[in-house]
This record gives structure tokens, sequence and C-alpha cells, in this order.
């Protein structure tokens, strides 16, 4: 299924520029990509969009290439010497045929090279703002919407229930 929308990341930028992340890598890295992860998911559930998180694995010796999901999220991580951008360069590469490609790094070079190659950038900054902007919009949607009842007269415009209170009474 072809999105209009893709979302890449690379994950190691993101978690060294948003303050919650920050704080949780200083205790325990793994639990930071996995708050990330977290929360990327959710995003990608209320957004409907195609979103995957790179990850800089190409200090890890031994390391090759490997790729999972996280809900709907796909995670790729690096292989040993292969940084994450040169990994972002070729999803962009791929995707940007079919559709809108956004890249989320606050990485100046990374920046300029997917601009050449057709894609958005958006800050990691950025990119939280958006993130907690969309939260804050489905919570409040649905608290809005908790009590509502679910009849059919909810859905309908106060002229048709006139309409149909009239039929109702045979005038």
């Amino acid at each position: 299924m072809p999105h209009d929308e893709i979302l890449i990341i690379d994950g190691y930028n993101v978690i060294n520029a948003w303050p919650e992340l920050i704080k949780l890598k200083e205790k325990n890295f793994e639990h930071a990509r996995l708050k990330l992860l977290q929360i990327i998911s959710n995003y990608s559930g209320y957004k409907g969009i195609k979103v995957i998180v790179v990850f800089d694995a190409h200090l890890v010796k031994g390391g090759v290439e490997r790729r999972e999901y996280c809900g709907k999220v796909e995670v790729i991580y690096s292989g040993e010497g292969v940084p994450a951008d040169l990994v972002i360069e070729k999803l962009v590469s791929t995707f940007c045929i079919n559709c809108r490609v956004f890249v989320a790094t606050s990485d100046k070079t990374e920046q300029e090279m997917i601009w050449g190659k057709g894609a958005y950038r958006i800050s990691s900054r950025e990119l939280l703002a958006e993130v907690e902007e969309t939260v804050e919009n489905n919570r409040n949607f649905f608290k809005e919407n908790q009590y509502r009842p679910y009849r059919l007269d909810s859905h309908l415009t106060d002229e048709v229930k006139v309409i149909l209170e009239k039929w109702r009474r045979g005038k």
C-alpha cells in the first residue's frame, strides 16, 4: 500500500535534541531509544503516516544492518561502518519518486543532502513540537467526544432534524 507521506527519523539526532530523552539517555540509553519509538509509534498512528526510524550503529564492531518493527514503525539499525546518514540517503532516493518524504534531523549536512534529493526536512525540535501538538489535539478530540451519545440524530444537522420531525408528525 503506497503512502502519501513518509517520515524518516535520524533516531540518535532526535534523542540528543528532545529534553525528556536527553535526561533518559543519561540514565539508560536503551530506555531513551524505546521511549522515542513509543512516542513515534503513537504519533504515526495518530497521523496515519509511514514512519522509519534509523539508528546509527556504524561504530558497533561486527554490527550488521537489521530491521524490525515497533508497532507500525519500521526501525533500521545501520551496520558497522555505515552511518545512519547513508541509510537515510538511500531511503530518500527510494521513496521520493512516489510520495512526499520528510526527514527529521538537525544535522546541517544531512539536511542539505535530503533537500538535494527532493525530500523535506524537519528539525528535531520542530518534530517534537509537531508530536506534542498532535497528541494534544487527539487528547482534546477524545475528551470532547468521550461522553457524547452515539445516536443517529447526533450526526444530523438541525435542518435535517426539523424535516424528519415534520415527516414523523405527518405534516
